[in-house]
């Protein structure tokens, strides 16, 4: 189950990651997010280490770089969730 925080967030601004919208609403948004197994990482530290770890090569990524991959939505708590679709 994702916070409301992370079902707001992937409805608001799924277009950075897909052409066209594909949720119309919050209940479709965490439906979507739990079937494309995201999830939600802390620190910029960990979504290069979740990267790393599905062998996407990040190491010639700034943090700027990494934060604006079309994967990850900053959340407003801080933390990121990553979408890999």
């Amino acid at each position: 189950m994702f916070s409301k925080e992370c079902v707001e967030t992937f409805l608001k601004n799924q277009l950075q990651l897909f052409d066209e919208k594909v949720v119309e609403n919050e209940e479709e948004a965490e439906e979507f997010l739990e079937d494309n197994l995201a999830v939600v990482l802390n620190s910029l530290k960990e979504v290069r280490e979740y990267f790393e770890e599905s062998g996407m090569d990040v190491s010639g990524l700034s943090k700027k770089e990494l934060e604006e991959t079309s994967e990850v939505f900053k959340l407003p708590s801080g933390k990121y969730l990553v979408v890999e679709a």
